[in-house]
């Protein structure tokens, strides 16, 4: 008589997934109702906030907002696999550890020059030369003799690393070109984190649409996201090329500027760090988020989870204009501080060991919602203090700030298994609370500035 071995397994609420869904969706849908009602006082013509600008400016946005949202797409069907794409190819874990430690090592060095190399060649045909590299990706990957070859890990990892800057850069320079208001550029911002999550959420879906169950239907995401790189290609080689070289009358050469306007100003140093460590928590949470919540041993449904951390995103990012301007119930600075000290609140927990996988589920939830807040908020900051044509420089910056624990968390951590996963959530939660103090001393810093500027 056989043994019947039963497991136990923790089921996802099925009301999570709406109701994040319908939260996100009111808070997008409702902003031009309340913004115009608080704004009726003072500008009883205020339009949305989704139509403010010149009617070429509106198109473009559009246009922009669509193109940033297939490079999401395309970004996800590339990392939608994880481990998985790892297991078919053989990998144990030190192989494992060891590929991603050599994309990190990419990310640190190319992927930090990048930024420079952007600023130089300007925000278009940075954007191309993405494309280009995700091209290059989904062919290589498209053939089953080349899919586990270490060029792909390299290419990839700067690939990624050009997607954080590429867009955003372009966006505010041709933001600038236009001569429109600063409003409408904070909310491209917010914007763009919020379709980059819907299109996260849309890969998996088109991934589980175009994979089969044999070994051959894994290639064939990666010849979808081949042609729409080709398609982004196609549509940024026909647009009009915009400028970075305007201003370089006035800061003079990069090299100098560079040390100028972020290695020696404290408030940019700021957004630095507080870049870095966002980016070093949500990779630590990549790489830890499956293995902790499934560390008592009970089975969950990780692809049905997942989706649920998008969506937070959504609602976090959906909630970043009710929190600035006119309607904002704090200052822009405490926002920012609050959703940092809650993110990092929500990984100290993690990190204490707290092993019911339904508390962890709404911690990861509440990391994420911080997370979609605290993106834009970061890029409206880098629109105050810094300028446009080092932009690209100053995040590829904070991204080598970001990449170099981690590649030595996964030679530790994973390779050797010297560091627990406890210590490095412990070590990003850190990381998000110092930056929320940070961001509290740059509020201490301006406020001084305009004491002073009244006292002159």
């Amino acid at each position: 008589m056989g043994v019947v071995i039963e497991r136990d397994e923790w089921v996802l609420t099925p009301l999570a997934y709406p109701l994040l869904s319908a939260a996100s969706l009111a808070a997008v849908l409702l902003l031009p109702y309340f913004s115009r009602w608080h704004s009726a006082a003072v500008a009883p013509s205020s339009p949305s906030p989704f139509d403010v600008g010149t009617t070429p400016f509106i198109r473009f946005r559009r246009a922009f907002l669509l193109l940033f949202s297939l490079a999401s797409v395309v970004e996800g069907i590339q990392l939608v696999f994880g481990e998985d794409e790892f297991a078919r190819c053989g990998f144990g874990r030190e192989q494992m550890a060891a590929r991603l430690a050599a994309a990190t090592v990419a990310a640190l060095f190319l992927g930090g020059a990048s930024g420079i190399v952007s600023d130089k060649l300007g925000p278009q045909r940075a954007c191309i030369f993405y494309w280009m590299l995700q091209l290059a990706v989904g062919a290589f990957k498209s053939f089953s003799g080349l899919h586990c070859s270490w060029i792909n890990n390299f290419i990839l990892a700067l690939a990624s690393s050009m997607f954080s800057f590429c867009f955003e850069t372009w966006i505010v320079l041709e933001h600038e070109k236009q001569g429109q208001k600063q409003d409408s550029l904070f909310d491209t911002f917010w914007l763009m984190t919020f379709f980059e999550s819907v299109s996260l959420v849309g890969s998996q879906g088109i991934t589980n649409l175009l994979r089969d169950d044999d070994d051959k239907g894994i290639l064939l995401p990666y010849l979808f996201a081949a042609l729409v790189s080709t398609i982004g290609i196609l549509y940024i080689r026909k647009a009009p090329v915009t400028s970075t070289t305007q201003h370089a009358s006035v800061i003079g050469s990069y090299q100098k500027s560079f040390f100028a306007h972020v290695l020696r100003d404290k408030r940019v140093l700021i957004l630095v760090l507080a870049q870095a460590s966002v980016q070093f928590s949500v990779s630590a949470f990549w790489f830890l988020w499956a293995p902790i919540i499934v560390a008592d041993g009970r089975d969950a449904p990780l692809s049905l989870i997942y989706p649920c951390f998008l969506v937070s995103r959504m609602l976090g990012s959906a909630a970043f204009p009710w929190f600035y301007g006119a309607m904002a119930p704090l200052q822009n600075e405490d926002s920012l501080t609050t959703a940092y000290i809650a993110a990092g609140l929500a990984l100290l927990i993690v990190a204490y060991d707290y092993q019911e996988i339904g508390t962890l589920v709404i911690l990861f939830c509440i990391f994420h919602a911080c997370v979609g807040f605290i993106l834009p908020s970061l890029a409206r900051f880098r629109t105050m203090y810094l300028p446009n044509e080092l932009r690209g420089g100053m995040m590829s910056f904070s991204l080598a700030l970001a990449n170099a624990p981690i590649f030595i968390f996964l030679i530790q951590g994973a390779y050797h298994r010297n560091i627990a996963n406890s210590t490095i959530l412990g070590l990003a939660a850190c990381g998000l609370l110092s930056a929320g103090g940070c961001i509290h001393m740059l509020r201490r810093w301006r406020k001084h500035t305009r004491q002073n500027a009244r006292s002159l």
